[in-house]
C-alpha cells in the first residue's frame, strides 16, 4: 500500500446524498478480485449513457476533474453493501481522499485498509470545500496527514480528526498484511522455539 503523506490535487465537487457502493461501482465490475481496472467503471451509471457514451455534465467528466484526486461528497457516502471493490475504483482512477459530513461504517474502514483517506467535516466545512471544489482545475487541496489539516487554493485551513492508529498505518503504507509483516522477527522466533519445544508437531 502506497504511503499517504501530503496529498495535493484537484478536488471534485459530488452533491448528491446517500452515494451508496452500488453507484461507486455497479455489480457488473465485482466479477474480479484485482484491484486494478476498476477505474474505468467507477460510478460508470452516472459518467455513461446507455450507449456507453460519456456523459459532459458528469462531474469526473469534465476537463478540469478527470484528474481529481480528492472527491467532495455529500451525506452518507458509501452506504449501502460492504463491497471493497468501492475503495479500489475510487483509488484505481486516483482519488486518495474523499471528504464528507459522514461515511457509512464498512466504507470508511475499508478506505483506510486501500490507502484512502476518508475525512469527516462538519456542515459549514463542506460547504467552503464545496466552494472550493467547483473552481475547476483551479480547486486544489493539500491535504497533510501528519499536522491533519486541509489546505484551500486561497490557503485557509481545516482541520481534522483521525484514529491514531490508521493515521499510522497510511502514513506507513501498512495494510493488514503489513502490519503483519512488521510483526515478522517476533512471529520467526514463535515458529523456531515452537519447532524446538514441539518438533512433532
Amino acid at each position: 500500500m502506497d504511503k499517504f503523506t501530503v496529498l495535493e490535487g484537484v478536488a471534485a465537487p459530488m452533491r448528491i446524498v446517500n452515494v451508496d457502493t452500488d453507484k461507486i461501482i455497479p455489480k457488473q465490475y465485482l466479477k474480479t478480485i484485482k484491484r486494478t481496472g476498476l477505474g474505468t467503471g467507477l460510478f460508470s451509471e452516472m459518467r455513461y449513457d446507455d450507449a456507453g457514451n460519456e456523459r459532459p455534465d458528469f462531474v469526473l467528466n469534465q476537463p478540469g476533474y478527470r484528474n481529481a484526486k480528492v472527491l467532495v461528497a455529500g451525506d452518507n457516502f458509501g452506504c449501502g453493501s460492504s463491497r471493497e471493490h468501492a475503495p479500489w475504483a475510487l483509488l484505481d482512477f486516483g482519488i486518495r481522499c474523499v471528504i464528507s459530513t459522514s461515511f457509512a461504517d464498512i466504507f470508511y474502514n475499508n478506505c483506510f485498509k486501500n490507502g484512502i483517506l476518508p475525512i469527516v467535516v462538519t456542515p459549514e466545512q463542506i460547504e467552503l470545500l464545496f466552494d472550493d471544489a467547483e473552481r475547476g482545475a483551479n480547486a486544489t487541496l493539500t491535504i497533510d496527514l501528519e499536522a491533519q489539516q486541509i489546505k484551500g487554493p486561497d490557503g485557509g485551513t481545516i482541520s481534522f480528526e483521525v484514529d491514531p492508529f490508521r493515521k499510522h498505518c497510511l502514513l506507513n503504507g501498512l495494510d493488514d498484511v503489513g502490519l503483519t509483516m512488521a510483526k515478522k522477527p517476533a512471529i520467526d522466533r514463535y515458529e523456531a522455539t515452537a519447532a524446538t519445544s514441539r518438533p512433532w508437531a
